[in-house]
């Protein structure tokens, strides 16, 4: 987690993967959030959402390694994941995740085999939740 950074209300596990993500460290992101999805359990309101966001760091990681195949199929779970909970959801706009995700799919596999990541593609910033939980 960052030094110096209040969480707030959110776990620090949750608002480390957005400043993880943002730094482009996507493998750090999955690692920082999966003991939160972990004890989260299969019951969990959120365990799915949490799933969601360590499967959008996982293919932003297979980008990195040139894996396009693997990046596109967990894009495709992660989108599959978001898809069960509302627009707005943990304090974020879940909607604008969602949008990252396919529009990332999409340069994949329209792409000819052409990685958008290393191509200079940009990842967008992912907004860290507001202050107040369930936002």
């Amino acid at each position: 987690m960052v030094a110096g950074l209040d969480p707030g209300p959110w776990d620090r596990r949750y608002v480390g993967w957005f400043v993880c993500f943002n730094r482009g460290e996507y493998y750090e992101a999955h690692d920082v959030l999966e003991d939160l999805w972990l004890a989260e359990g299969k019951e969990g309101s959120n365990y799915g959402f949490y799933k969601g966001l360590i499967q959008l760091a996982g293919a932003f990681v297979h980008l990195q390694k040139g894996r396009l195949g693997p990046a596109v199929a967990l894009f495709r779970l992660a989108e599959a994941n978001f898809g069960k909970y509302p627009a707005g959801h943990a304090g974020i706009r879940l909607s604008d995740v969602f949008a990252l995700s396919v529009d990332w799919r999409n340069r994949v596999e329209v792409g000819a085999g052409i990685n958008p990541l290393g191509a200079g593609g940009e990842v967008p910033l992912v907004r860290i939740p507001d202050s107040v939980p369930g936002a």
